[in-house]
């Protein structure tokens, strides 16, 4: 299948903007709802930007970004953070720690180990910065499948209901509840001050 759009320097251009028209030729026609969700994770980030300083824009291409693992041009393993993420450095040769954003997102080593890819993830792609990574597990925690601003619990109800008990994102989410539920609880902390 042909990936659409083409790879680019981000030099040339803001990453946030790059960032959104990519995902959008990755994901607005073959998973609209999956677009509504990381437009809403994009919105979301841009209002961290007062505690974010010079990592905003990063933060927000990274939401713009974090779930093109999901589309049938990218999709590969089948585990979206790494075929995302991958995806981005060797085809978009974006910047790295945007790439280590996504293949990080949301406890994805806990899937990855779920999954027998957690040595794969761990080789090719270090975690970035835990004050970044909270901020899109908080941006991504706390948005719908539809783009909408939810709480945390409720992000991760609607979770284990969409996937169903004994599946392994299901399991998965279970594991990194705790991990999750402290990002956000660092991101809200750092809102109101």
């Amino acid at each position: 299948m042909r990936v659409p759009g083409s790879a680019h320097s981000l030099r040339c251009v803001d990453q946030a903007l790059w960032a959104e028209e990519l995902a959008r030729k990755l994901l607005e026609v073959p998973l609209p709802r999956r677009w509504a969700h990381v437009q809403g994770v994009a919105a979301r980030a841009r209002t961290l930007a007062p505690i974010l300083d010079h990592d905003a824009e990063l933060l927000e291409a990274a939401a713009w970004l974090h779930d093109i693992g999901y589309s049938p041009y990218v999709a590969d393993t089948g585990f979206h953070p790494l075929d995302g993420a991958r995806y981005l450095r060797d085809v978009q040769h974006a910047e790295e720690t945007v790439c280590r954003l996504v293949a990080h997102h949301t406890g994805a080593m806990i899937e990855a180990e779920e999954r027998g890819l957690a040595d794969i993830l761990a080789s090719e792609f270090e975690p970035a910065s835990q004050y970044l990574g909270d901020a899109l597990i908080y941006c991504d925690i706390t948005t719908s499948p539809d783009g909408k601003q939810v709480t945390a619990d409720q992000r991760l109800a609607e979770i284990q209901d969409r996937y169903g008990e004994g599946d392994l994102v299901s399991r998965s989410i279970r594991r990194a509840t705790p991990q999750l539920l402290s990002a956000v609880r660092t991101i809200e902390g750092m809102t109101r001050t």
